[in-house]
């Protein structure tokens, strides 16, 4: 028990390590900050200086007073390949401002500077989910119209008696140079020097709700009407905004530089009443990465090339379908299974079939692809779909977590040992914190890419798998010598609080942070369907199901004679070592760590089975093990009793 301890300290040294470091990377105010000064240079030069000549004397010292910080900004980034390029880019900037260039010029110049920031210094530019135009709107009314008018003109109540007034998001000119994602940092910060307030107070996803419905008062209906009509015809149109987050930073006037500036107009129109068009394009962005990576791998295969092979093989899953895959998963679950087995089979070809057979593997893949196209392609999910999502993610990925610690409490509670209860305790509450520390560094720092979510699943399940196995078999070697009174009362003495309580933390810990950190992923997933409350809906369910559970397992067992209940135990938890071994095996196969060797055999992720020889052979290891260890605890059982 002291080597699983040791093994469970130097795992969660490990995993603290790249927290931190993760933590450390997600710093962006900075960048964010940088970043805003752009887009209020690019949004309101115009009304400091037109046709070289200076309109307004004090905007124009405002705008040579921003674009000297952006430049200090820049230079106090931190280091970065890229940082020089960054720093140049706000220099020229400052250099057109102070020449008195052309609006358009200074406007280019500081879109292409912030291109540059966000690709070197990441930062959240769109939202985690759909925004609700409806609730936008609602908003609007209830927060901004006493100052920007019910319909955004600037002619609100209270507008008569402010200084500066504020704006009209009815200005056609304005609005050409205005981004979604400068209309969120407004609502987020609010103005300095105006009457415009904050509005941190507000959720992330009504402050986005409120900058979407703003972003669309300058726009009418046949503009939007116009706009759809492109977006399904026009190719170079769908190019200009690849995703949600091409739609809150690519200004009219910047997509004007790529296509025609109706063509502009009416697209930019369109994906803002209609984000959802530009999220379904984002899947088939993903499945575009998978069939590019698909294609490469295919070609280096037939030169020859297998390591080059096999590593495009995983970019194709991990970096371009893994991440459909909880949306997926939520509304066809049998074709995601049917990808996966795809994958899996390619990447063996690769290794063991010969090239026809691998050419008929990555043709049934493409096929496939097709499928999972069109499933996505659509509409978002209905709310009756993202709440059954929600309520079978949480389920399934919360039972064996349940089974694991309910299983420890039962067996503590039988041991009278109160003392050790709290850390078992500990040890899911700590999970369930880390749980919500992860959901905070994917949500606002990184994505967590798809190598990383296998790794942690696979290392985990495989630590937790080896402490069961041993659990199992101690606990059965007791209930087999039929001593399990007397063992509790003479031997569980205080020595166990010290050599094994924590190890017991760390069993509650890794049990429940592995199904935590699934589930975490999954819902950020569902939940850019936007179907916020469904979602919710879901997980409530959920939650009161396995609270039920938990109830009925912990009265069945304090029912349930001594003997029996650890007889039982032993044989449940050997069972989900098995379990977690096959799931194991499975996620580090999926990272890339291990091979992968299909054979016939069913998929049953409720069980850990998977169709691969690697998978299977570690399941039939340990449930050999652990028959093994029953059998030599019966044979000594016998031997005590007739010696």
């Amino acid at each position: 028990m002291k080597r699983l301890l040791w093994v469970f300290s130097v795992w969660m040294c490990v995993w603290g390590v790249a927290v931190a470091q993760t933590a450390s990377r997600g710093t962006d105010e900075g960048p964010r900050q940088l970043w805003q000064l752009l887009d209020y240079v690019a949004v309101d030069y115009g009304g400091a200086v037109a046709k070289g000549a200076v309109v307004s004397e004090s905007e124009y010292a405002e705008m040579r007073d921003f674009t000297a910080n952006a430049v200090n900004q820049a230079r106090s980034l931190p280091t970065h390949a890229s940082k020089d390029a960054v720093v140049a880019a706000a220099t020229k900037l400052q250099e057109a401002v102070t020449n008195k260039a052309d609006e358009a010029d200074v406007a280019r110049l500081a879109h292409e500077a912030e291109a540059l920031l966000i690709a070197a210094y990441p930062i959240p530019v769109a939202p985690k989910g759909l925004p609700d135009l409806k609730r936008g709107a609602s908003l609007f009314q209830a927060q901004c119209a006493s100052c920007h008018g019910a319909a955004g003109a600037g002619d609100g109540p209270l507008a008569a008696r402010l200084d500066p007034p504020p704006i009209a998001f009815t200005d056609r000119e304005r609005a050409r140079s205005r981004s979604l994602m400068a209309l969120y940092q407004v609502a987020s910060q609010g103005v300095a020097g105006t009457s415009m307030p904050s509005f941190a107070t507000l959720p992330d996803e009504d402050r986005w709700a409120l900058a979407f419905f703003a972003g669309t008062l300058s726009y009418d209906s046949s503009m939007r009407e116009r706009g759809e009509q492109l977006w399904k015809q026009d190719p170079a149109a769908r190019k200009a905004f690849p995703d949600l987050a091409a739609v809150t930073t690519t200004t009219e006037a910047a997509a004007a530089g790529k296509i025609a500036s109706e063509a502009a107009r009416d697209i930019t129109a369109f994906l803002r009443s209609q984000p959802e068009a530009a999220s379904a394009a984002a899947n088939a962005g993903g499945l575009t990465l998978s069939r590019t990576r698909l294609d490469e791998s295919l070609a280096a295969i037939r030169k020859g090339d297998k390591p080059s092979a096999t590593r495009l093989a995983l970019s194709a899953y991990l970096d371009g379908f893994e991440p459909l895959e909880p949306s997926l998963g939520a509304r066809n679950k049998a074709l995601l299974t049917e990808v996966e087995n795809g994958m899996l089979a390619y990447r063996s070809a690769i290794t063991n079939d010969t090239l026809a057979q691998t050419e008929a593997a990555a043709q049934k893949l493409d096929y496939l692809f097709a499928e999972v196209e069109k499933e996505l392609g659509g509409q978002a999910a209905e709310p009756l779909t993202t709440f059954l999502g929600s309520l079978t993610i949480l389920l399934r990925e919360g039972l064996e977590a349940l089974l694991i610690v309910v299983g420890m409490i039962a067996f503590l509670k039988k041991a009278d040992r109160p003392d050790v209860l709290r850390y078992v305790h500990g040890g899911w509450i700590a999970a369930l914190a880390v749980g919500g520390l992860t959901w905070g560094i994917a949500t606002y720092f990184v994505n967590i890419s798809g190598a990383s979510r296998e790794v942690t699943e696979g290392l985990s399940s495989l630590f937790a798998a080896l402490v069961l196995l041993s659990v199992g078999l101690w606990m059965h070697q007791k209930s087999a010598a039929g001593r399990w009174q007397a063992y509790l009362k003479e031997k569980l003495s205080s020595a166990m609080s010290k050599r094994s309580a924590w190890a017991l933390f760390g069993l509650s810990f890794i049990a429940v942070y592995r199904e935590v950190f699934e589930t975490v992923l999954f819902y950020s997933a569902l939940s850019a369907d936007g179907n916020g409350n469904a979602l919710l809906g879901g997980l409530g369910v959920g939650v009161a199901l396995l609270a039920i559970l938990t109830w009925v397992l912990l009265k069945t067992s304090a029912r349930m004679p001594i003997g029996k209940f650890f007889s039982i135990s032993s044989i449940m938890v050997a069972v989900l070592a098995v379990v977690l071994a096959g799931k194991g095996m499975a996620g580090l196969q999926e990272a890339g760590w291990l091979s992968a060797t299909p054979i016939m055999a069913p998929r049953i992720d409720l069980l850990g089975v998977y169709p691969s020889a690697e998978t299977v052979t570690a399941q039939v290891v340990v449930l050999a093990i652990a028959l093994f260890g029953f059998v030599m605890n019966a044979y000594r059982a016998r031997q005590l009793r007739h010696g």
